[in-house]
């Protein structure tokens, strides 16, 4: 793996801590973006590798996995919610979906130096870096493409990066050129100079080095199966949460009194 595809490898090894408490060897895993399967070949028997088509199919076969893994490549689709539903289509039932993708705050230094620039030169503002999901969203997607148990958390790293040309060149590394069919499709040089000072400005280091951070959001979901764990049934406790906490409980509407 080479040191300048970093992230990468980050976001590999998040997917393998995740996957490394699952009592489980998988039968069948799918690699959906082809970028997990070598880095994770002996969690899973078989591998098939698959991918979106430019209409956002997902190639998987017939199906029938136990286990589906994305890195850093979801982040880029027109509509996350149907890839999710089909991932979750090409998994048995209790079968494990684990996925890495950019969200939250990433390259926020990057659209705000852009957006500052076009401001000054142009006076007005185009996407030219493509908006991410905050983490609850997501989460909140795993459950509306029908995935169990899911869990989404987020990891942060801040890079340095000693110029601007260093942090353009780790992004076309990982194909994260701004694919937004919306963007301005030329930029002047006078915007791209308004753009690096307001970089320079407001996201350096006192050395000169530039700030640029990522935020890899974590997911994981389960197919729905009769022998995992489901939620109590409201009213079924057999013992007050007061009680446990040795407090006095309160109805609806009455007021604590000061003790």
């Amino acid at each position: 793996m080479a040191g300048d595809r970093f992230l990468l490898q980050e976001a590999l090894e998040g997917v393998a801590a995740r996957l490394a408490p699952v009592n489980r060897h998988f039968k069948a895993g799918i690699a959906v973006d082809g970028r997990a399967g070598g880095f994770l070949k002996d969690t899973a028997a078989l591998w098939h590798v698959a991918s979106f088509d430019d209409g956002e199919r997902l190639d998987a076969g017939d199906g029938g996995y136990d286990l589906a893994v994305s890195v850093l490549s979801l982040h880029g689709m027109n509509d996350l919610p149907g890839a999710l539903v089909q991932i979750r289509r090409a998994l048995k039932p209790d079968g494990l979906f684990v996925a890495a993708l950019f969200g939250g705050a990433t390259l926020t230094e990057l659209r705000d130096a852009f957006a500052a620039g076009e401001l000054e030169t142009l006076g007005g503002i185009s996407p030219r870096v493509a908006p991410f999901a905050d983490v609850r969203e997501l989460g909140a997607l795993l459950q509306r493409a029908g995935f169990a148990l899911p869990v989404a958390d987020v990891e942060r790293t801040t890079v340095l990066y000693r110029d601007f040309g260093t942090l353009v060149r780790d992004l076309r590394l990982l194909g994260e050129g701004n694919a937004l069919a919306e963007r301005r499709r030329t930029l002047s040089r006078r915007t791209l100079q308004a753009a690096l000072a307001h970089y320079a400005a407001k996201h350096a280091e006192p050395d000169g080095r530039l700030r640029a951070t990522f935020d890899i959001v974590y997911l994981t979901g389960w197919v729905p199966h009769e022998s995992q764990q489901q939620p109590l049934k409201p009213g079924s406790a057999k013992a007050r949460l007061a009680e446990a906490l040795g407090t006095v409980e309160h109805k609806a509407g009455d007021k604590a009194k000061p003790r």
